[in-house]
């Protein structure tokens, strides 16, 4: 069960790591991107590199303009701050990213409320948001953004709807209201439906993308939006310690990660659907195999009569690293990183274990 397409003595190099995307390391062709790097002083504006990445972005999306911030969470959490006043509420699906794991960033950045609505596997419908509008009273909070996450990483990976995302956009037309897409695994989407990530982002006012997880670059999300949006963006990057000085060493990891790792999340995608298919023959396990559209699932471990942290703690010993779900539940995430052959292991390991 060794790794060894990697010569780095970590941890995980004996493991099958299914825990997250995020887990990939950059290849030696990354690398070699990285160390060639031109690069400036990004907070002045000046850094080659950092500015290509973003003008790709910009015009992958159909923006107007992007900015390069350290994290998907602060990319989330500016894009927040720009569309809201303190005191107001934002609607989002009750799994969502931005609802659970982001520590609570929506209150203590931008002193805003969230209201959940619980979705059908992370898809909130129109007539959903409609009801949760606020009346235009003075002693309600003001409804100011809807948010949504595609693809729906606690859903299991699955994805938003484009049908259902031009309803929400004509309603916050209406309502004039913000619209935002947490858009961390867009590519898996645009990947696996055909669309662009275009046609996606048409949509919405701003976008934020992810480079550090299928992608496989070592850090790094872009903000996309118009150029007024992005320049507010800006002064709260810098106010939430995201201003970088010579960047391009890392926005370059993602300009290779754009250019080769998008079209190769088909792979990822495959690997998933035949391990979530081989592990939904097993009765002690419960799968929802229509959730399973791209590169997550979701594994019920209630009828194993063990924990999900038992659970966790059985594969680990037998060299298969999960993460916890939801209530009773495991999850597991397939990327660059982990092979066709790794994941037959894995599934070997859960039949011996679980069948």
């Amino acid at each position: 069960m060794l790794n060894e397409r990697r010569t780095d003595n970590t941890m995980t190099d004996k493991y099958i790591d299914l825990r997250s995307d995020t887990v990939t390391k950059p290849s030696p062709a990354m690398r070699e991107a990285m160390a060639k790097a031109e690069v400036g002083d990004d907070v002045f504006g000046e850094d080659p590199t950092v500015n290509l990445l973003q003008q790709k972005i910009a015009d992958l999306l159909g923006k107007e303009a992007a900015l390069y911030v350290p994290s998907g969470t602060q990319a989330n959490q500016i894009c927040i701050k720009v569309h809201t006043q303190p005191g107001d509420e934002v609607i989002m699906e009750k799994g969502c990213h931005l609802f659970n794991y982001e520590t609570g960033a929506l209150a203590f950045l931008s002193n805003i409320q969230p209201h959940t609505i619980e979705g059908v596997r992370g898809v909130m419908n129109v007539e959903q948001i409609t009801k949760a509008i606020r009346p235009k009273a003075y002693y309600m909070p003001r409804t100011a953004l809807v948010a949504v996450e595609n693809t729906h990483n606690r859903a299991g990976g699955t994805i938003y709807p484009i049908s259902i995302i031009a309803e929400i956009y004509k309603l916050t037309r209406s309502e004039k209201m913000g619209f935002h897409l947490d858009g961390a695994r867009l590519w898996n989407a645009c990947v696996e439906t055909g669309l662009t990530p275009k046609e996606y982002a048409n949509y919405f006012d701003s976008v934020s993308v992810c480079l550090s997880k299928g992608l496989g670059a070592p850090v790094g999300s872009v903000i996309a939006g118009s150029r007024e949006f992005i320049e507010r963006a800006r002064k709260y990057r810098k106010m939430f310690g995201g201003g970088m000085r010579q960047a391009g060493i890392l926005a370059a990891a993602g300009i290779y990660a754009l250019e080769n790792n998008r079209e190769r999340l088909r792979e990822d995608h495959a690997k998933m659907k035949y391990f979530a298919g081989e592990l939904a023959k097993l009765p002690s396990l419960t799968i929802d195999m229509e959730a399973v559209q791209t590169n997550i699932v979701i594994i019920g471990v209630e009828k194993t009569g063990k924990s999900p942290e038992e659970v966790l703690a059985m594969l680990k010993s037998r060299g298969v690293l999960l993460t916890m779900g939801d209530w009773m539940s495991v999850r597991a995430v397939t990327h660059l990183d982990v092979s066709m052959d790794e994941v037959k292991l894995a599934v070997t390991v859960f039949h011996e274990l679980f069948g």
